[in-house]
């Protein structure tokens, strides 16, 4: 059984980490090059770093930050925010990076997962997606395949430019669009729930679960933990294979090896050093 994974995650907005609630009201947490190095130092299995704003403000990813962290780190690094092309990905895995996480681009242009997993592996290809529940019917938003749309059995639709807020709207079922991704090339698809972002009240487990049981591909659980025990229900009711989380280790309310032992304690396989 491979074990499952704890990953910390650095929101980074103009050169430093921040974290908000729902993709809003930012507040600075830190600079992310100690950071990364503080995470590696305490046993996390990954680490991811967003340019939260890159795509919202139209602009390239900050090569010297993402270079400055995959130096200063030992353990898997994954890149996003603002990759747009299959130069932008190399830039980003040239830089330091192992994986490569796209979100806007790949909606706006599928053929990029593609290219992208055929040129370096699917293994490094990520595909990131803010997912928001449905309350109404959106907007019209891009002109996509109707096998991917939205109808009356959707339950979440798929955001993008979300750095400062609600994003836009693609009129793209969650579940179908995770799907088609698999079929593109992604290895791994990081979701984030809209709904759950910084709140601390938990993953939303079923989003989770529908997307886990629709893909052969490794799911990473994001938007909610606000405790140990949301972890163990994203790894059992959620169906994940790994956990990323912010607000509770960046504020110190929990330790990655007492994450781990908790986990570990409760039936988890975990890489825990306390064994």
């Amino acid at each position: 059984m491979l074990s499952k994974r704890i990953i910390p995650c650095l929101d980074v907005k103009e050169g430093r980490v921040v974290k908000g609630i729902k993709f809003k009201d930012h507040r600075d947490v830190g600079d992310p090059v100690e950071l990364a190095k503080y995470y590696d130092l305490e046993g996390a299995d990954e680490l991811v770093f967003y340019d939260i704003t890159a795509s919202s403000d139209n602009r390239n990813i900050m090569y010297e930050v993402v270079s400055q962290v995959a130096e200063a780190i030992y353990i898997p690094f994954t890149v996003g925010g603002g990759i747009r092309s299959v130069e932008d990905i190399r830039l980003m895995l040239n830089a330091g990076a192992d994986k490569v996480s796209i979100n806007t681009a790949a909606v706006e242009n599928p053929q990029l997962i593609k290219d992208a997993a055929k040129l370096f592996g699917s293994q490094c290809i990520v595909l990131g997606m803010d997912a928001k529940a449905i309350s109404e019917k959106p907007d019209d938003g891009l002109n996509v395949r109707d096998a991917i749309s939205i109808n009356p059995s959707s339950q979440w639709e798929v955001r993008i430019r979300t750095g400062s807020g609600d994003g836009d709207s693609t009129n793209m079922d969650a579940v179908k669009w995770a799907r088609y991704a698999v079929e593109l090339g992604v290895g791994e698809i990081v979701l984030n729930s809209m709904d759950r972002d910084g709140t601390r009240q938990g993953y939303d487990l079923d989003l989770n679960k529908a997307i886990s049981e629709g893909v052969s591909v490794p799911v990473v659980a994001s938007g909610g933990a606000g405790g140990n025990d949301h972890f163990l229900e994203a790894f059992g009711a959620g169906k994940v294979d790994a956990v990323l989380a912010a607000s509770i280790f960046h504020y110190g309310d929990n330790k990655i090896q007492e994450t781990k032992k908790y986990l570990f304690d409760n039936g988890i396989s975990v890489r825990y050093e306390g064994k």
